[in-house]
């Protein structure tokens, strides 16, 4: 009997060095697509949706901010962060520090997934950067840039990677008891719209006039800017299964259905109580969907995505048209966004909702272990009470969690920066807004791009070729 012959694999699927037996080539290219187009929700997505949706005259500085934050979190986490969030336990909610810079670790398999360290580093970067980009959201018109440049390392390092580690490292205390946070309602979104919300009390507010009155500069930047975002949710929930699966493809159409539906029911909502159809209210609507949703996004049925649409685009709306004018604390703290609305509402209510639809079956697909993860009806409806009451309780626990630690984080790094320098610019400088922050303006007023007299602001606008103060500048076409 002859020996049968081995099997045959096309030249491109044969192990080598550059494609060790361990990587899967699919999953890891889609990973690599999945980081990217999170990667453009922030720059350029959020950039212009902020650039568009401010005062003009902060136009330059909101768009800043958050691309300050993109470059200076993506330092800081190949050099401390990605360790402290998802490297070996030094306590059950931190990690030991460590850099993510070596050949030897990023080239080696990743902790979930057929892929090497270096593309999980990056995936990962991608959602820690957003979530200080949110936070931003919440401070956009007054905060002080200098202020802004420390505290986005410090919050990254003793907030963001506490959040992390304790509901997504498989070694994190939430993550073992069996909390669900599929893609981030709980690490990204719970955690900037309390961050943003306790950094806005701190900074103080606009001046008055601004927060009486605060127009976009331009509406259809911010749509483009919100069309990013929207496009971009793909690969946010759709790269959590660290795999091109078919919980990918689940958890993709669960999170536009549930945007959509948050959307239209938004824009209803408006047109019943207001009498006008609001394009910036059916922004809101969508920004609130995506957020409800990512928290379970893969391991919902379609029907319960429709569910969390209607309740994402009516209760942040109601806190926001209505319970915020009615609170004191709400009317006090001046969140320029909403981002309390748009994402600690949502995402709270997501991350308990989640609590109720989870079917075990698809979480099964998501964590590969059956019967742990129940919601709450199907708890019921199957007869096993203990892990559907287990599983809505340790949603609540993930709340008090995330809310208590961004809190206390976020207020003792405030009280820090502002012993460096102002947490709030100059009434001055507010007054002027980008030209007195940067020396730059977002759009020209005199001709092409030239002002009626030399600014007293401007490091590089107004230089004179020729002149001595020219000396030694690049000549600017």
């Amino acid at each position: 009997m002859s020996t049968p012959p081995a099997p045959f694999l096309p030249s491109n699927l044969i192990p080598d060095e550059a494609n060790p037996p361990w990587m899967n080539k699919g999953d890891n290219a889609w990973q690599l697509t999945a980081a990217t187009l999170v990667g453009l929700q922030s720059v350029p997505g959020l950039i212009i949706l902020y650039g568009g949706a401010v005062k003009k005259k902060w136009a330059v500085n909101s768009a800043f901010m958050a691309l300050y934050a993109f470059a200076c979190v993506l330092l800081c986490w190949v050099c401390w962060g990605y360790r402290l969030s998802f490297g070996d336990k030094m306590i059950p909610i931190w990690g030991r520090i460590n850099v993510a810079l070596s050949q030897h670790y990023l080239l080696g398999q990743a902790f979930s997934g057929k892929f090497p360290n270096a593309t999980m580093v990056y995936f990962q970067f991608v959602f820690a950067a957003i979530t200080l980009i949110l936070i931003a959201g919440a401070v956009l018109g007054r905060m002080n840039f200098y202020a802004w440049m420390l505290f986005v390392p410090l919050w990254l390092t003793f907030s963001y990677t506490i959040g992390a580690y304790t509901i997504w490292s498989l070694d994190g205390w939430l993550a073992v008891a069996g909390m669900i946070d599929y893609s981030g309602g709980y690490v990204i979104h719970l955690s900037s719209g309390v961050a943003g919300f306790t950094a806005a009390y701190w900074v103080g507010p606009r001046l008055t006039k601004d927060r009486e009155r605060f127009p976009p500069n331009n509406i259809l930047l911010m749509l483009a800017g919100a069309g990013l975002l929207w496009m971009g949710w793909t690969g946010f929930n759709g790269g959590d299964p660290y795999a091109a699966s078919i919980d990918a493809s689940l958890a993709v159409i669960n999170t536009h259905i549930c945007a959509a539906t948050s959307l239209l029911t938004w824009l209803m909502l408006d047109i019943v109580f207001f009498g006008k159809a609001s394009v910036i209210g059916a922004v809101q609507g969508m920004i609130t969907g995506l957020v409800c949703i990512t928290p379970a996004a893969g391991v919902v049925h379609g029907w319960a995505a429709i569910i969390m649409g209607i309740c994402s685009g009516s209760i942040p709306w109601f806190t926001m048209m209505v319970v915020h004018k009615k609170s004191v604390l709400l009317q006090k703290v001046d969140d320029t966004m909403a981002v309390f609305h748009t994402h600690a509402v949502a995402g709270c209510l997501g991350g308990i909702l989640t609590g109720l639809f989870a079917d075990p079956k698809l979480c099964n697909l998501f964590y590969a272990k059956y019967a742990k993860y129940v919601g709450l009806f199907y708890g019921l409806h199957n007869g096993d009470y203990h892990h559907g009451f287990r599983q809505i309780g340790l949603q609540l626990v993930g709340v008090v969690f995330v809310v208590g630690v961004n809190i206390l984080t976020t207020s003792l790094i405030c009280l820090v920066v502002r012993l460096i320098v102002p947490l709030r610019m100059s009434e001055e400088d507010m007054e002027i807004g980008d030209e007195a922050a940067h020396g730059e303006e977002a759009y020209a007023i005199w001709g092409q791009g030239d002002r009626n007299e030399n600014s007293r602001f401007s490091a590089y606008n107004d230089v004179e070729i020729g002149s001595s103060k020219a000396k030694g500048q690049v000549e600017m076409s």
